[in-house]
């Protein structure tokens, strides 16, 4: 792997690692939206196959999911804290200005009638979970040195379950812990590195333990759907990623009343950061383009391939 393309990756897992702190904004989103997505899902599947490839991808994607997640926790904390709606309107624009590729990139590969239940379901489950969010509290989970011995696998199982964030796009894990219980204690653990490091540490290496299982195990179903259907499979993450998005106000905190200079900001940040996606995805979308033209390669949308024809495990009209 070139250093360049090292970088990049490294760059694509930091912008993901952030996101999967945010409640309501998915890390798996935000690969679909950085065009990473099925590379992803094809190298965990691939380590027993293709190790080295493989592991050459993961590795610096990963190293800036655990690095990003760790330097933006405290920024991003203070941010959230003290201008919520800026913060939030910020990343609802980043993820606005690449919905358009995402849309282009899935009518490239045909629609069917059907494929409006592809998109309507995953929309309305995302929205279902916020909702439930408002409603149902399941108190705050007892990660403290008295937890008791059966708290550990729970905690492994609840990780499991968030990974979801990685792998399923519009799917929000940390959504998922904050319903659980399991946001606050588990972010508490990152300070708690401070005053009882050994115990925090063995919670937080049982839940990382929990993300990898639930990587794997995600992974390969979704390879799964992506192989047999995979014109449904990505209406379905398009219908994913729309939800993501009304998902962040649902569950934003609105007992934090901003004032105007805060309103004004927030818009102006999620013009300005939909602008930015919107452009960097259609520069990226040229950059691509010239790269195929000159190894004289037929485009993946190209009339020769078109893949509305060749649906693999999916019935024809």
């Amino acid at each position: 792997m070139s250093i360049k393309k090292f970088f990049k990756n490294l760059a694509c897992g930091a912008a993901i690692g952030v996101a999967m702190i945010i409640p309501g904004v998915s890390g798996g989103t935000v690969a679909v939206l950085l065009n990473v997505y099925d590379e992803l899902i094809d190298s965990f599947n691939g380590l027993k196959k293709r190790f080295v490839a493989s592991i050459s991808f993961l590795i610096p994607v990963l190293l800036g999911a655990v690095l990003a997640f760790a330097a933006a926790y405290f920024p991003l904390k203070f941010a959230l804290e003290r201008a919520p709606l800026p913060t939030v309107l910020l990343f609802a624009g980043l993820m606005l200005g690449s919905v358009p590729k995402l849309f282009t990139d899935c009518k490239g590969a045909g629609f069917k009638r059907t494929d409006v239940a592809a998109i309507a379901l995953p929309f309305l489950a995302i929205i279902g979970v916020c909702v439930l969010k408002l409603y149902v509290s399941a108190g705050d989970a007892d990660l403290s040195t008295t937890m008791p011995a059966w708290g550990w696998a729970v905690v492994f199982f609840v990780a499991a379950a968030a990974s979801c964030a990685l792998i399923v796009p519009g799917v929000s894990g940390s959504m998922l812990l904050m319903i659980l219980g399991y946001y606050e204690p588990i972010l508490g653990l990152i300070s708690g590195l401070m005053s009882n490091f050994w115990h925090a540490a063995g919670v937080l290496a049982v839940f990382a333990a929990g993300l990898l299982a639930g990587f794997f195990s995600i992974a390969k179903l979704m390879k799964f759907f992506l192989n047999k259907f995979p014109r449904g499979t990505h209406w379905a993450i398009f219908g994913f990623v729309l939800g993501s998005l009304p998902a962040i106000f649902i569950v934003f905190d609105y007992s934090v009343r901003p004032d105007a200079i805060q309103i004004g900001v927030g818009v102006a940040l999620c013009v300005v950061g939909a602008l930015g996606t919107f452009l960097l995805t259609k520069y990226a979308e040229k950059v691509a383009a010239r790269a195929v033209e000159k190894r004289g390669e037929i485009p993946k949308n190209g009339v020769e391939n078109n893949p509305a024809d060749t649906q693999d495990g999916e019935d024809k009209d």
